[in-house]
């Protein structure tokens, strides 16, 4: 039979706003969700979606009826949405993440060293997420996320692969040009770029942002948490307005990028979505397949670390210790901030490891609208401090602001744009990197912003914090040296050797450096 195309042909989409696209995706995935429950489970034919209980005899019904009008084939189910990440070990490990329209049999990833050798096949995990429908508000949806896990891989080597199932396979003639490669870590440090924001979601802005960062050539990106924005509100709670549709358009949008550069995402309040567990954890769980070395992957997907060249990465779940968004405040016990003590220990010990950075989503130090939560300074800081972190990374307020060195909640080094800092010294350079594509915010009444080429200094800028008590307490800072009002993003150039460092640059979406420092250690 003829079965509809989910996707937006391209000829089409070309002509459509982001919002008219989302319409017409939403419009097909509404028929989507009437084809599964139609056909889903069918003779086999289909798999991802549970039987038991009273459903079997749904099951059966409907596997009767599609007995009957024919089944869908696997060769008309396209994948996309490919989005890679390491595992515990990037030069050994790779985890291939994508999506598909509909349920399918036996999917897998093929693998090589060349594009016309995809010999090596490995089988996938279905992980199928059932969002429930709301009356008058959205429909039900399914959505069905496939995960490869690829071990044994050599370092420093690139890897051409194909995603596939019953049916479709990458490596014949006709699906050929959907080979990608992605390439692992190398086996002892060298010279690498990595890239950074927060706060992206579905917008053009979001899709500029991709295309400029993919031009840096990472060999990864760290994404500060608030990924698609499906959940409006960002609160944790079911009253939150959401639609699980976002998701396949975020996944399409990124696709140019996350299928070749893996993408190494952590915890925002806007990603705990409350209709799939306690936490509002399930739909990361889900979606995403990430380093599983943290304190608990299966309750905290979005904490972990890795080591890539000379750089340590720590990736925490802020809503952990928010004080400002409590949905989800102290769910760990305690445990994450244990887990993040031993773990920055065992980074300061590790031979070859010069720099450590930190990735989460609220912020530590900021003036922007959501201002710095007080939460991560009392939780986390104090490790920072202790550890001496190199760098730490931020979303949450849409805008790019950068610290001077803070020691002990003050100034202890100045660093202008161009400037050097010495950790060991001087303190943590906090970035509030949140300019990935969502609506932008703005900085305090009064408060100029003050960038490369538009400097602006001035000796305090008066904020506020959040309290325990979920008040804002009101602040004058000193550390507040880099401000710029504009869809950005970090990248980090990182070097080995006989004097390593980071050399730190904010990037506009026209690519112009809006600020830029460095980082060596005991200078």
């Amino acid at each position: 039979m003829d079965t509809p195309d989910f996707g937006i042909p391209p000829q089409l989409a070309r002509r459509m706003s982001m919002a008219e696209q989302y319409e017409y995706l939403r419009t097909r995935l509404t028929r989507r969700r009437t084809l599964v429950t139609a056909g889903a489970v069918a003779g086999g034919l289909l798999t991802g979606c549970s039987s038991s209980g009273s459903g079997s005899s749904a099951a059966a019904s409907a596997s009767a009826s599609a007995s009957s009008r024919g089944a869908v084939h696997g060769s008309v189910i396209a994948p996309f949405g490919r989005h890679l990440a390491f595992g515990t070990d990037p030069k050994t490990q790779m985890r291939i993440s994508w999506q598909v329209p509909l349920a399918v049999r036996k999917p897998y990833v093929r693998i090589g060293t060349r594009p016309d050798d995809l010999s090596r096949r490995i089988e996938a995990e279905v992980r199928d997420l059932h969002t429930p429908g709301v009356t008058g508000v959205r429909p039900a949806l399914d959505q069905y996320y496939l995960h490869a896990a690829l071990d044994g891989l050599r370092p420093g080597t690139t890897y051409y692969y194909g995603v596939g199932h019953d049916g479709l396979d990458p490596a014949s003639p006709r699906h050929r040009r959907t080979v990608t490669s992605f390439r692992t870590a190398p086996a002892s440090p060298e010279r690498f770029v990595f890239t950074a924001f927060g706060d992206q979601g579905v917008s053009k802005a979001a899709a500029a942002n991709d295309h400029v960062l993919l031009r840096q050539d990472p060999a990864f990106h760290l994404h500060a948490g608030d990924i698609c924005y499906a959940d409006v509100n960002g609160r944790g709670e079911k009253s939150d307005g959401y639609d699980p549709a976002f998701w396949d358009l975020f996944l399409r949008q990124n696709e140019p990028v996350t299928r070749s550069v893996p993408w190494m995402v952590t915890t925002g309040n806007h990603d705990m979505e409350a209709w799939y567990s306690p936490d509002g954890y399930g739909g990361q769980l889900a979606r995403w397949s990430l380093p599983d070395n943290g304190f608990d992957p299966r309750s905290a997907p979005g904490v972990y670390a890795f080591t890539y060249g000379n750089v340590g990465f720590v990736a925490l779940d802020a809503n952990d210790v928010s004080y400002e968004i409590p949905a989800n405040l102290g769910y760990s016990g305690g445990r994450q901030t244990a887990w993040l003590d031993r773990k920055l220990t065992e980074l300061r010990a590790a031979e070859g490891v010069d720099f450590v950075v930190v990735f989460f989503h609220h912020c530590a130090y900021s003036t922007s609208s959501h201002a710095s939560d007080g939460g991560v300074r009392d939780a986390w800081l104090p490790l920072f401090d202790r550890h001496q972190v190199d760098l730490v990374i931020n979303g949450h307020n849409h805008v790019y602001e950068r610290t001077d060195a803070v020691k002990d909640g003050k100034v202890g080094g100045t660093v202008p744009i161009g400037g050097t800092t010495d950790p060991t010294r001087d303190g943590t350079v906090y970035v509030t990197a949140g300019g990935g594509g969502k609506d932008l915010y703005g900085f305090p009444d009064g408060v100029q912003e003050s960038y490369q080429g538009h400097v602006r200094d001035r000796e305090s800028v008066d904020t506020f914090s959040w309290s325990k008590d979920k008040e804002s307490a009101p602040e004058t800072v000193e550390w507040s040296r880099v401000r710029y009002r504009g869809f950005s993003f970090l990248s980090v150039e990182a070097e080995s050797g006989a004097r390593p460092r980071l050399k730190v640059s904010a990037l506009a979406q026209s690519g112009e450096r809006v600020d830029g420092f460095e980082v060596r250690r005991g200078v």
